[in-house]
């Protein structure tokens, strides 16, 4: 998954891919680089972040997906947003996914995901992206990500979302101290146990500089070893700003654990 932020204040690359000539660009790279999905985001959800309106979101990226579904019919395009009228204006304009921070609490979105049929990536996340790494606090954080999945999926599922489309992620740095970070990571294979597949955004993460002393653009070393370790505990999908060199590293790990290389 190829994040795509069409926003002038993300964390790590705000106002770099604003301009629709630039992010379709930037996209088309990071499909010849080997993405199945690009994550359309017109929201920064940086901690501190101020939320901006649907209105705002939906003219950021409609006018990318639809350029994008033109050009790439079969290319996964995931909305990154946690407002149903930004999820049915971008489903609408030929986005097939959708990947909300919020895991579908907002009033409208299981709706909007039934309505058009799309998979959903459920996120956990303490707080709001204003608030959330104001003093983050559990007395276990993998057991309370795990009871807020079970919730969140039992709600999908009694509004009729098929299982089968849910996709969990643990939301690393989303309310989450660095300990907090670690401790997701090495429990992937519990999160796994629940039976569905798991998505794990470490990109460019602040972690990196806190546990690395490294500047946003010297992270990725930091971020493929956790992707590595994560995909030899069964991660299924991984969010990133770097492509290409992510898609290397999980195919040397499929070379690593085959009999014989394909």
């Amino acid at each position: 998954m190829g994040v795509l932020n069409v926003t002038p204040d993300s964390f790590s690359d705000g106002g770099q891919f604003y301009a629709p000539s630039t992010a379709i660009k930037h996209a088309q790279k990071m499909i010849a680089d080997g993405a199945d999905i690009i994550d359309i985001g017109g929201e920064s959800t940086r901690p501190g972040a101020a939320e901006v309106s649907e209105q705002a979101e939906i003219e950021r990226v409609v006018p990318i997906i639809e350029a994008l579904r033109e050009q790439f019919p079969k290319v996964t395009l995931s909305i990154d947003s946690r407002k149903p009228e930004v999820m049915a204006a971008a489903l609408h304009a030929g986005a097939n996914f959708i990947n909300d921070i919020n895991a579908l609490q907002s009033d409208g979105a299981i709706e909007v995901a039934l309505e058009y049929d799309v998979p959903v990536c459920l996120m956990h996340m303490q707080g709001t992206p204003k608030t959330m790494q104001d003093n983050p606090q559990y007395d276990n954080v993998v057991q309370s990500v795990l009871d807020f999945f079970e919730q969140r999926v039992e709600a999908c599922m009694r509004a009729g979302i098929d299982p089968d489309r849910i996709i969990l992620d643990p939301g690393i740095g989303f309310g989450k101290t660095v300990e907090h970070n670690l401790t997701l990571i090495k429990n992937i294979s519990t999160l796994k146990q629940m039976g569905f597949p798991v998505l794990l955004g470490v990109s460019r993460k602040s972690m990196f500089k806190t546990l690395l002393g490294r500047a946003v653009d010297e992270r990725l070393p930091g971020a493929l070893a956790v992707s590595q370790f994560a995909y030899f505990q069964g991660t299924d999908v991984f969010r990133t700003h770097d492509v290409a060199a992510t898609r290397d590293l999980l195919t040397m790990s499929q070379y690593l654990i085959q009999n014989e290389p394909t």
